[in-house]
């Protein structure tokens, strides 16, 4: 058996938790990943029943097994044209996947960081303040980087003030985190009157702000829909513009088709009604 015949389609290294109910993580981020004829891997950090937004979940904390899991991986020369790192539980799992990073990246491998680490301003109550130093280690791994405000404002140490941010304001913040590494940046989801805006920056151009028209309510697992297509893009070498239109678009729609089927917010968006949409 030739072993690099494994390698003969792209892939892309998906770590990140699996929720069994709720769209999202893993159980969205795969099935979008896959439609942009991509073969998706997971490394699950831990497994859920239904996600944290609910009441009442199961909880099984993946860390001690996620290293010799890796380690197979290694045993049969997986390599990928792309690393999606999203929700991280912990310390020792933000250190394996920078140890995973280091291990898998290759010339051809594009890393691409969705720090999920808080939001309306302040981190989730498992992120300490040694857990975000760690993040903002980590960042420094990225190609691409797509935090929401309150992740950008926690990574560069910016009050969280969107009261108060100009248009200046949000693209000298944009630019203080690609001076972390990352040659591309979306700060993603932010409330602009009756738009959601994008605030997006590539090295050797100036920042810039993309903006959808709001539909809908806030639902949980949009975050993971959105940078499983920048990932995707992002191995198909499609523009970075072009890529941030696409999944803030693709969300808007996922969230429009939802309303009609009048669900809880915690149950996520109907994507599947619309994935054949996704090109």
């Amino acid at each position: 058996m030739n072993l690099t015949n494994h390698n003969n389609q792209n892939k892309i290294a998906l770590i990140n938790d699996m929720s069994g109910f709720g769209r999202c993580s893993i159980t969205v981020a795969l099935p979008v990943i896959s439609h942009m004829k991509i073969q998706a891997c997971p490394i699950p950090t831990s497994i859920f029943s239904n996600h944290t937004g609910f009441k009442d979940y199961f909880f099984d904390d993946y860390t001690s097994k996620m290293e010799e899991y890796i380690s197979n991986w290694k045993k049969i020369d997986l390599r990928f044209k792309g690393i999606l790192s999203g929700f991280l539980g912990s310390k020792e799992q933000i250190r394996i996947v920078e140890k995973f990073i280091e291990d898998f990246r290759t010339e051809d491998t594009l890393v691409i960081i969705d720090p999920v680490m808080g939001e309306d301003g302040k981190p989730y109550a498992t992120y300490t303040k040694e857990m975000c130093q760690e993040m903002k280690r980590l960042v420094r791994f990225a190609d691409v980087l797509t935090p929401n405000l309150t992740e950008a404002c926690i990574l560069t140490d910016t009050p969280y003030e969107p009261e108060n941010f100009t248009r200046k304001d949000y693209f000298e913040l944009v630019q203080k985190l690609a001076k972390n590494g990352a040659k591309k940046v979306v700060i993603t989801g932010i409330e602009m009157d009756n738009y959601i805006g994008n605030i997006v920056y590539e090295e050797g151009n100036r920042p810039k702000i993309l903006k959808e028209k709001k539909v809908g309510n806030v639902r949980s697992g949009t975050g993971d829909i959105f940078s499983a297509i920048i990932a995707s893009d992002a191995v198909h070498g499609i523009p970075f513009d072009k890529s941030v239109k696409k999944a803030s678009r693709f969300v808007r729609d996922c969230i429009a088709v939802t309303e009609t089927f009048d669900i809880p917010p915690t149950d996520g968006v109907c994507f599947e009604e619309i994935l054949y949409k996704l090109k």
